[in-house]
């Protein structure tokens, strides 16, 4: 029997996504997880024009703005449409912004688009308000979440069944990272990777470490990232008031770098802390620390337990005394520290990515009726 032809899959990034290794943040990394090629769907990506080479292995086309009154975000929904118009896809899937993903779903009838949803929509425009969203989720052939707690999010006020709404957690490829260091060769450090920014709890992770550091002969800090996911992310009043006080308990601060040396600098850790107040749509940075085979401590903000499960150590957000503790403890006790480091890579498994790509095909079967 003939096979069926592929279905084009035309993934849209938010206007100014870094699509690069030297530029993705958490939006861009899962795009390029669900370029993957799988079932019968031929994806490939759009964003704005990056500066340098993106991601091998996806195609990627820049979509330019087009030359009318209006928003930045209005003017990139235009010129992506007139792209995809020619381009003619099967299914469109918008990352992040319903704006466009209603922009689109009116200018391209009757081709299904659907929306991914990364982080809240009460707090987007076009959709924070519950009359908003059940529009939203009228007008789309789907609209999908990374995590439960979104979802709730997502449906809050709508009067709506659950059921109208997907989840897709975020996934990792688990056979992409680095090896991970055994645990009695991993380095002792307590590592915080992710932006350096308030919502992170950036600054409670130097209080914390201020405080354990000195009872912690051998160990050592290190911080990871900038305001931004760029090497040019800006230098804001927030760092320069956390650099002095990180010097003063004598973290390191590298700053903004590549997600593949993030990486590996989470193979190598011994200790990982997602310390964050804000409420998190999925926790990505705690997926990846659990894969890398470091032990997690983190907070339970957002979707965070939904994504490490009894694979971590909580403590409470905007507590430097709680989260110096934990530190201490899981420093001082290395059977502790590997139980805790080995039901997170186990944990992890659960996101893998060959399990995601076959649910993302799933629902792109519904989406499009097959």
């Amino acid at each position: 029997m003939p096979q069926a032809p592929p279905c084009s899959v035309a993934i849209v990034l938010p206007p100014g996504e870094g699509f690069t290794p030297y530029s993705a943040g958490a939006v861009a990394l899962v795009a390029r997880r669900h370029a993957t090629g799988f079932d019968r769907f031929a994806p490939f990506v759009i964003g704005t024009p990056q500066d340098g080479p993106v991601f091998a292995g996806v195609e990627f086309r820049a979509a330019r703005p087009a030359l009318l009154p209006g928003s930045r975000t209005y003017r990139y929904a235009m010129g992506v449409a007139r792209m995809l118009r020619r381009l003619a896809p099967s299914l469109v899937e918008v990352h992040n912004r319903p704006e466009i993903a209603r922009h689109l779903a009116t200018a391209l009838h009757p081709v299904p688009v659907a929306l991914i949803l990364h982080n809240d929509p009460r707090f987007m425009r076009g959709a924070r308000r519950p009359d908003k969203r059940s529009a939203l989720l009228g007008a789309l052939a789907g609209v999908i979440t990374v995590s439960e707690f979104l979802r709730g999010c997502l449906l809050e006020g709508t009067a709506l069944a659950a059921r109208v709404a997907l989840v897709l957690p975020n996934a990792i490829d688990l056979d992409a990272l680095p090896a991970p260091a055994e645990d009695h060769k991993r380095d002792p450090v307590i590592l915080f990777a992710g932006r350096v920014v308030a919502d992170k709890g950036a600054d409670s992770f130097v209080a914390a470490c201020a405080a354990a550091l000195p009872l912690l002969a051998g160990w050592r800090a290190e911080m990871i990232g900038a305001d931004r996911f760029s090497a040019t992310a800006p230098d804001t009043a927030f760092l320069r008031a956390l650099r002095p006080r990180a010097a003063a308990a004598g973290i390191a601060m590298a700053g903004f770098l590549p997600h593949p040396s993030v990486q590996t600098a989470l193979a190598r850790a011994a200790i990982a802390v997602v310390p964050s107040r804000w409420a998190e749509p999925f926790g990505l940075a705690a997926l990846e620390a659990m894969a890398a085979g470091a032990a997690l401590i983190c907070t339970r903000t957002g979707a965070l337990a939904e994504v490490a499960g009894d694979a971590a150590l909580y403590v409470p957000p905007d507590d430097p005394v709680a989260l110096a503790e934990a530190i201490r403890a899981l420093a001082t006790d290395p059977a502790r520290r590997a139980a805790l480091a080995a039901a997170g890579r186990a944990r992890a498994r659960r996101f893998a990515l060959p399990q995601s790509l076959a649910a993302l095909a799933g629902m792109r079967r519904i989406m499009l009726g097959l």
